[in-house]
């Protein structure tokens, strides 16, 4: 009997966790909302869940004034929504979120940037050093390197901070 309620409440964890994520996109959805009302912008929101954060994305109408250059006002209003969903939870969320397709069409770029600095790397047999990138830039290419059967890490100091591909 005690494998029975162990397993329900196991089998319940998974549940908790995405609801909780669901939760935290619907916080964040209202807050996204109430800021384009405010701003008199048009945008449609789409919420997901994507591995173990929340993410959401503002699509439809020309909201390239709220990605900004570089997605500089992208990364403000994504610690902005965060904040508003911490507020609301009294949890820290690791929460993505995307304006127009500009986060996706970035991971795809870094992703062929990841994958050309590994053949490099297979080839020459010595690390390659990249350019400063954001922490989100990061983790993509950090994710794409490991992928690929090699090994990556991070050096420098914010806003410098970049991504070194090492040798396997």
């Amino acid at each position: 009997m005690t494998d029975a309620v162990e397993t329900a409440t196991q089998d319940d964890a998974p549940t908790s966790r995405v609801e909780q994520l669901e939760q935290e996109g619907d916080i964040a959805a209202d807050y996204l909302e109430e800021l384009l009302d405010i701003a008199d912008l048009d945008g449609d929101l789409d919420m997901d869940v994507e591995g173990d954060r929340a993410a959401v994305s503002i699509v439809g109408a020309d909201l390239n004034q709220l990605v900004g250059a570089k997605g500089e006002v992208l990364d403000a209003l994504q610690e902005l929504t965060r904040l508003a969903v911490y507020r609301e939870t009294g949890e820290r969320s690791r929460l993505m979120l995307d304006i127009s397709g500009y986060r996706a069409e970035k991971r795809e770029e870094l992703v062929k940037l990841a994958d050309a600095t590994v053949a490099q790397v297979k080839e020459t047999g010595e690390s390659v050093s990249l350019s400063a990138m954001s922490p989100f830039e990061r983790k993509v290419v950090h994710d794409a390197v490991a992928a690929a059967g090699l090994t990556s890490e991070s050096e420098g100091v914010e806003p410098r901070r970049y991504v070194v591909v090492l040798p396997a």
